[in-house]
């Protein structure tokens, strides 16, 4: 007997295809389904252009100056540039191109722009290496303050510096949204929580006051340190009363 075999229709075949490259996404009609599909075209066709200027000034290139894509296909086949240059043209080769009256003003210009290049750098590095050093002595001081692990503390600079380098290249996670809020946030905080917290002190101190027996309330005095009563005159003896009669 033939087995019956599942055909699955085109549209479900889509849909699988699309689940499998956006598993977080539904599409729980056409609309979507055919959204999704446009916004793919509309990505497949700015990369396919991307892809023809590219091989377009490559194409240029070679045109121009054909020995170049020799050097191409060198450096694609991991050799150094530098010897097959020389493999092509020589040491003498490369003098005469050094020494071309013609190219000596773009010699000029590129030789300058590659020694402040250099000078950037240098200054960078220079400049790095000061700050990293005041850096590294900051956070030794935090771990001491806080009793922090060496885990900790690197766990929290690799923190910063995941943010660091996603902002560089443009993004901001929910998640640093949040920290930095949070921060933005914790001076204002803490003054509101001081705030509430003196006025519950006053409030409380208020019910404590009202909560106080007043004298002649009716309320029995008790004896202790605070609600000792007043100390009564003691009576006179009888040879005392017969002085005042006098």
């Amino acid at each position: 007997m033939a087995e019956n075999k599942q055909v699955t229709s085109r549209r479900e075949q889509l849909g699988q295809r699309l689940k499998k490259k956006y598993p977080d996404r539904e599409y729980a009609d056409d609309e979507a389904l055919f959204g999704q599909i446009n916004d793919d075209y509309d990505q497949y066709d700015n990369e396919l252009s991307g892809y023809r200027e590219r091989e377009g000034r490559l194409t240029d290139m070679f045109t121009r100056d054909p020995r170049s894509a020799q050097f191409i296909t060198d450096m694609a086949q991991g050799k150094d540039p530098w010897s097959s240059l020389i493999n092509r043209i020589g040491i003498d080769g490369v003098k005469e191109m050094l020494d071309d009256p013609s190219k000596m003003d773009e010699f000029a210009a590129s030789n300058k722009e590659y020694v402040e290049r250099m000078a950037r750098q240098k200054g960078l590095e220079e400049e790095w290496e000061k700050n990293m050093k005041a850096t590294l002595a900051m956070l030794e001081q935090k771990q001491g303050e806080l009793g922090l692990s060496d885990e900790q503390i690197d766990a929290a600079a690799d923190w910063i510096k995941e943010v660091t380098n996603d902002a560089v290249i443009g993004i901001i996670k929910p998640g640093t949204i949040d920290m930095a809020l949070k921060a933005i946030n914790h001076d204002a905080d803490i003054a509101a929580a001081s705030q509430e917290g003196e006025i519950r002190g006053k409030n409380a101190k208020a019910e404590a006051q009202l909560r106080k027996p007043k004298r002649g309330d009716g309320t029995p005095a008790l004896a202790g340190a605070n609600n000792a009563p007043a100390p009564q005159k003691r009576k006179g003896s009888i040879f005392d009363v017969a002085d005042g009669a006098r």
